[in-house]
């Protein structure tokens, strides 16, 4: 098993390193001068020239990314003009904001993990329960009320359901206080308050795609020959299901939970823009409004990194659920 985690450590770092040099060409080593767009429009010649020196962006494109990555692990002085000192590790600095990435990301990212992470627990809880029930109880009422729960939020998108939840829980009811973000250090009720709408609709559109999923993955493995053959040993039906089948049917929706959740992580964008937070997902699309070229790249980065780690982690699971990959 050792072996095995190794090798997907290596092969995280590998992709990583990837998404790194691309984000690197795309962005900064394009024939167009960034500085345009990283600078304020207010931004008079003398200044430009100052940001370009500061950048480093007249030096040539492998050093120019051997100081970006510098600075992300050991950090690097981008000029005392415009106070664009990373001293310590950071992602680079924004002329746009005035401040560094790493300074903006650590504002907003807290955010996106409010909403993500609790919500994640909520659609995988409901989801694969829901899904899994009404495998186990095919062709009854409860089997149809699932079918039309998850064929219902399936096809709706989230902005509309996020409308009707303000709708009815804020505006008619006045029974939740309006979403907005604070600390859970600060007041953890204040926190929840102002993020249960949020996980419910995510909630609410993910667990209806789980549902489903959990559904088939469940009917396909009870007629499996080691399911019937512990059930013809006599197997409590508890154990068949619970400590058999489960454990099989959930390897994919491991998988596809590992995706849903590295991906939500990069930048919940409607979900954001629905109830008025400020996450990460809204700083980067505010970022490519404004050209803000540093904030952009240190947000596909950071997506990345969330998307290699989710899939590290699913490995890592994989490693407990599956018994092949530790014989393996």
């Amino acid at each position: 098993m050792l072996r095995f985690l190794l090798k997907r450590f290596l092969l995280a770092v590998s992709v990583l390193f990837a998404v790194s040099v691309i984000a690197f060409g795309l962005f900064f080593a394009l024939p167009a001068d960034p500085v345009t767009g990283m600078c304020p429009k207010n931004c008079n010649a003398e200044r430009l020239d100052r940001v370009r020196t500061e950048l480093g962006l007249n030096d040539p494109k492998t050093e120019q990314y051997a100081n970006y990555m510098k600075g992300i692990f050991v950090g690097r002085d981008l000029g005392s003009a415009q106070g664009g000192q990373c001293a310590a590790p950071c992602l680079g600095y924004s002329y746009v904001n005035s401040e560094s990435v790493t300074d903006t990301f650590a504002r907003v990212l807290p955010v996106t993990l409010s909403v993500v992470l609790p919500a994640a627990v909520l659609w995988l809880a409901l989801g694969v329960g829901l899904g899994m029930v009404s495998a186990l109880r095919r062709g009854t009422l409860l089997d149809r009320i699932s079918i039309g729960f998850t064929l219902t939020f399936a096809s709706m998108q989230l902005y509309f359901v996020g409308a009707v939840l303000l709708l009815i829980f804020v505006y008619t009811w006045k029974i939740l206080p309006t979403p907005r973000y604070v600390s859970p250090l600060e007041d953890p009720l204040a926190w929840a308050q102002g993020m249960v709408l949020p996980w419910l609709t995510l909630a609410l559109m993910f667990s209806a795609i789980y549902a489903r999923l959990a559904r088939a993955q469940m009917v396909e493995t009870l007629n499996e020959d080691f399911i019937r053959t512990a059930r013809a040993k006599g197997a409590p039906k508890r154990r068949v299901y619970g400590r058999h089948a489960l454990r099989a049917a959930i390897t994919p929706i491991v998988t596809v939970a590992g995706l849903d959740v590295g991906s939500a992580l990069g930048g919940t964008v409607i979900t954001e823009t629905t109830f008025g937070l400020q996450g990460l997902g809204r700083t980067a699309v505010e970022a490519v409004r404004q050209g803000d070229l540093p904030t952009i790249m240190a947000t596909v980065l950071l997506a990345a990194v969330f998307v290699v780690v989710a899939n590290l982690v699913v490995d890592l699971l994989y490693a407990f659920i599956d018994p092949r990959v530790r014989l393996g």
